[in-house]
């Protein structure tokens, strides 16, 4: 017998339970910090660039052609790719949850090999790369200028010279994209300037190659040299140019009569931007920043803090008035989330042991549940770094959820041993001994009932896996450290701790009124429980009618992933019609800074907000904002939550004119989508045209914008834009004795620009770029005014002579799904409806429209859509295990059902609690429910066990089930109480992250309620009904009794 061993050896129990505490407090430490564990599937992105190629050449020539190839590889759930009209391909493969990312990014890069060959061979060129990804930002740094002084292209070549490789380095740090650019020396052509001189950019271009260049002679004197040589040196010639006069004074041509033509005769030079496409403004402030993505499965709060102190020390000496922000960060949210649960984690065990002193009345017995439960939670720490797991807002739940469970095995030890020595006399060790011989099995029976309900939990798919998989392996392997404390370490507490209690004691003052009221009670409890296996039919009438209710609450609960957590952040997303220029967009970003930093200057902290890039695109018409709100203590209440505040926004700026404004909070999960809703693919199955495909998708755009179940819906990409198209006319070029080469040198120098060379700006190697000043490339007859020199007759030829130039309408990108050509479509539901509706609700809209289309889900709403169908089949499972884990404890068939029967009066409570509140039914809402399955069993068993063994010792069904009622009467309301203790400030919570435990917290509360209310009540009644309708009442054993001392009066389980 385990427990005798222990009794008898107290100092042994205590080192291992010392032992077990030593491990925990060591996984702890090691344990890594994070909001959710990566329930983001892992992803390879494969990216390609074929210059000055349109959208739809991209698609064709080089998208399609790798995704045929991106076929047996193990593991994959979709691929999504975009073609963009500045030539670049992306395609993003998406795996399956579990898969290893190295695997995944092997596998792919095999696969796209075989394609290169088939990819045209400017593409080869750039080469193809292929990473693994994570889609979203970790943390976005920005540095401003308070004074504004400086100008954004200082602040953004200050950030890339200083911070940009620095922080790339970090560990954990996947990939970095910086808002603006670094200098580069400018070079701005004019046309007439350079038509006088005969001069083409290619000709400027070879001279600025000529003269800009390193070149290394060698040394003077080496080896092998005459004998009396003294001296050895190096030879240097030239070095690269450092300032824009050097570039002024390169010689670009002489003229016949002697004459030079320098550089700066035919164009202007600066020191400009690399890339003119973003910018962005902090507060009205120039600014600069820098995106920041997590490597695969690195520590989010780790690297955060690391990028942090590594911005600490290099910030040191700024420049006057340059700042340094975090404009989005997701890592405070964690930590207060964080700390918010383990706040409730210690207020859960301090309600718990109230609860148990009052119950046990004295101080000695209420020490050893509550030894127990450090020993126990600390343990827990210990498996979960075995499993590799680590300390997030889920294993924290668990571990508030089991707190209650493993209190129950201490009560139900302390509570058993100290009515042996009230009612027996029995010295403390005795009590003890004859105390765990009866309640061991039960104990262990317990534990596996519970853990049969949620381990089913740990073998799903997909992301929503990896949630359940974060409780059941807390809360199972809690409650087995449970047990074995329960059998090791308090059995050694009871019997050196607990002292025989005087009965006076027990009837004197505060604790003689509780007393006697609880009798009283008791009685009350018994006789009423008499009338209800009375009339018995009257109350399966009204069980049915429970269960009946149960079904439609059920029905009715609006369904959704995760709930939407107020993560102190807004982002704003403008879109101005295509083809609209940068300042447009400047004027539209400067209203919606100015409505955040007035109309709710109370709640935002800082806006900072970039130009020519978004989450959609990039592109002079887009910008996108990340607006952050002051801390949660700042603003209670409803009206200033984060969602709130979107809403409001978007209806606020859809008054501006010119653009569409849209506020949004972040997603629920890093990696998966960009922001709050849903992500819905419009495929086209059907080989429609794209102006028909187009056609249909604004259709459902307009239908879907019109529906109240829906709101926010937009287009994920970027309008058509016009296009100007140059058509050349070949047979008059071969006339004129011009070149293809030459004509194609000249636009590109002309219109686009041309990377020369490098140049050494401050010890610091960057770009020359050429390119036609401004006022020489605004209008499309500014095209005439470029000249190409005839090869035959050395004369200038105007482009209006050989070329003609007229509009068209193209895409700015093409998208792709799963290999056919498709528009993503986000928004979210409107106020009052959940996600699940609203993916209906988009659905039944796809399904009206004409044929030739299909849909498909990705991101967040892909993993929705997963988890929705397997919900039913795990509370089956559970049920299931449950039954044939209780038929093998009982030896017995029919007995089990006694116990099952009570599950639905738990389910009840958790559903109305749930509608009451408003509430939705996500995951947190069915952990809650599987949790509450295995308590309303848990009391069940306490009674049944009992009543089966009273039956056994030859009571008939009715006088046992009394009389086990009467006895576990006082156990179950403690533990009960106890638990519904430790869940309420979950339940109440508010702050960072409060929604997810608002949502365990009330299904559990309810649960309990009416699990313990009901149940004490109908499980007598299930057990004289049953064991009624198998004939097995008036003195006749319940199948084969099992193998066990035989009870003494008043067993408890």
């Amino acid at each position: 017998m385990l427990s005798r061993f222990f009794i008898d050896r107290p100092i042994f129990a205590w080192v291992i339970a010392i032992g077990i505490m030593l491990a925990g407090l060591g996984g702890m430490l090691s344990l890594p910090v994070a909001q959710y564990p990566d329930i983001a599937p892992p992803g390879v992105g494969i990216s390609a660039t074929y210059p000055g190629a349109s959208a739809e050449t991209v698609e064709t020539s080089v998208t399609q052609v790798i995704e045929q190839q991106l076929t047996g590889i193990d593991g994959l759930m979709y691929f999504s790719s975009s073609s963009t009209s500045t030539g670049q391909s992306r395609i993003t493969v998406t795996f399956q949850k579990g898969t290893d990312p190295d695997t995944a990014q092997v596998q792919v890069q095999n696969r796209v090999q075989q394609a290169l060959s088939r990819l045209p061979s400017a593409v080869q060129q750039q080469g193809l790369s292929v990473t693994k990804q994570q889609t979203d930002f970790l943390m976005l740094v920005g540095l401003y200028d308070e004074t504004d002084n400086a100008t954004q292209a200082d602040i953004a070549d200050y950030l890339v010279n200083n911070f940009q490789d620095s922080i790339a380095r970090i560990d954990g740090i996947g990939a970095t994209q910086i808002f603006g650019s670094q200098y580069a020396m400018r070079i701005w052509l004019d046309p007439y300037k350079l038509a006088a001189v005969k001069l083409m950019p290619s000709d400027v271009e070879t001279a600025i190659k000529a003269q800009n260049i390193e070149v290394s002679a060698g040394q003077i004197g080496a080896d092998p040299a005459p004998a009396n040589q003294q001296i050895n040196a190096t030879v240097t010639a030239r070095a690269r140019l450092e300032t824009p006069d050097q570039f002024r004074n390169i010689v670009v041509k002489t003229q016949s009569d002697g004459s030079v033509v320098h550089l700066s005769d035919v164009a202007r030079v600066e020191l400009g931007n690399e890339s003119y496409t973003t910018s962005a403004r902090l507060n009205g402030h120039p600014a600069s920043g820098m995106a920041l993505q997590l490597a695969p499965g690195a520590d989010a709060l780790k690297t955060a803090e690391l990028v942090k102190a590594r911005v600490a020390e290099l910030g040191g000496n700024l420049p006057h008035g340059y700042k340094i922000v975090y404009p989005r960060d997701t890592t405070p949210f964690i930590k207060l989330s964080v700390e918010e649960v383990v706040q409730t984690l210690i207020e859960a065990v301090v309600l718990v042991v109230i609860v148990m002193f009052v119950f046990l009345q004295s101080w000695r017995a209420t020490l050893v549940p509550a030894i127990a439960v450090p020993v126990v939670l600390l343990g827990t720490f210990g498996i979960l770094a075995l499993f590799g797991y680590s300390i997030n807002t889920l294993t924290l739940f668990g571990m508030v959820l089991s707190i209650g469970l493993l209190v129950d095995d201490a009560i139900v030890v302390v509570e058993n041993v100290e009515r042996f020595m009230e009612e027996e006399g029995l010295s403390p060790r005795d009590a003890t001994i004859k105390s765990m011989m009866e309640i061991g099995s039960a104990l262990v029976g317990i534990a596996l009932v519970l853990s049969a309900v949620l381990l089913p939990m740990a073998f799903f798919g997909g992301s929503t896996g990896v949630i359940y998989r974060q409780f059941s392996i807390t809360i199972v392997s809690s409650m087995l450290l449970s047990v074995v404390v329960a059998l090791i370490l308090s059995p050694a507490l009871c019997a050196t701790i607990l002292k025989p209690i005087d009965k006076a004691h027990r009837e004197k003052g505060w604790f003689g009124k509780f007393n006697r009221w609880f009798e009283r009670l008791t009685n009350g409890y018994v006789r009423r429980t008499q009338g209800v296996i009375g009339k018995r039919g009257i109350f399966w009438g009204l069980y049915v009618l429970v269960l009946a209710v149960l079904v439609v609450l059920f029905m009715r609960l609006p369904t959704s992933f995760l709930p939407v957590e107020d993560q102190g952040q807004v982002m704003v997303q403008v879109t101005l019609p295509s083809g609209a220029k940068s300042s447009r967009t400047n004027a539209a970003i400067d209203q919606v800074q100015s409505y955040f930093l007035n109309d709710e200057k109370d709640n935002v902290a800082f806006a900072f907000i970039m130009t020519g890039f978004s989450f959609q695109g990039q592109g002079e018409n887009v910008g996108q904002g990340f607006i952050n709100l002051a801390p949660w203590d700042d603003r209670k209440g409803k009206t200033n939550e984060a969602g709130t505040i979107a809403n409001r926004a978007t209806k606020q700026l859809g008054a501006i004119r010119d653009a569409k404004v849209l506020a949004m909070t972040p997603p629920a999960i890093r990696g998966l989508g960009q922001s709050n809703g849903f992500t819905f693919e419009l495929l086209n199955s059907g080989g429609l045209s794209r102006e028909r495909f187009l056609e249909l998708r604004n259709q459902l755009i307009a239908s879907a914008q019109q529906d109240p179940v829906l709101a926010g819906v937009r287009a994920a990409s970027l309008e058509d834009t016009p296009q100007l198209k140059i058509d050349i006319d070949t047979e008059k070029l071969t006339v004129l004795g011009l070149t293809q080469a030459n004509v194609d040198d000249v636009l590109s120098s002309a219109w686009g620009s041309t990377y020369v060379n490098d140049f050494v700006d401050r010890g610091r190697v960057k770009r020359v770029y050429m390119q036609a000043d401004a006022p020489y490339r605004a209008l499309p007859s500014d095209l005439d005014n470029w000249m190409v020199r005839s090869s035959t007759t050395g004369e200038m030829v105007p482009f209006s002579a050989f070329a003609t130039s007229h509009w068209v309408m193209g895409p700015s990108s093409v998208q792709r799904f799963n290999g056919l050509s498709s528009f993503e479509i986000q928004g979210q539901s409107a106020p009052g409806a959940s996600s699940g509706d609203a993916m209906d609700r988009m659905v039944a809209l796809q399904k009206q429209l004409p044929a030739g289309t299909s849909y498909a889900w990705s991101g967040l709403s892909y993993q929705e859509q997963l988890s929705g169908g397997q919900a039913p089949l795990l509370y089956g499972l559970s049920v299931l295990v449950v039954f044939l884990c209780l038929a093998a404890l009982y030896e017995s068939w029919s007995i089990p059902l006694s116990v099952l029967l009570v599950i639905p009066l738990g389910l009840i409570g958790a559903v109305l609690a749930v509608t009451l509140r408003g509430l939705e039914n996500n995951i947190f809402f069915q952990v809650g429910l599987l949790t509450t399955m295995g308590l309303a069993a848990k009391n069940a068993i306490l009674i049944v066990e009992f009543a089966e063994l009273a039956h056994r010792n030859g009571r008939n069904a009715l006088e046992a089930a009394l009389e086990a009622a009467r006895l576990r009467f006082r156990p179950i309301l403690m533990t009960s109480l106890a638990f519904i203790a430790g869940v309420i400030p979950l339940a109440i919570a508010t702050g960072a992250g409060a929604q997810s435990r608002v949502a365990i917290g009330t299904a559990v509360i309810g649960g309990m309620v009416t699990a313990t209310v009901l149940a004490i009540f109908y499980v007598p009644l299930f057990f004289v009904s049953i064991a009624r309708l198998f004939g097995m009442d008036k003195k006749k054993p319940g199948g084969e009794p099992p193998a066990q001392e035989p009870p003494v009066d008043g067993v408890p389980a």
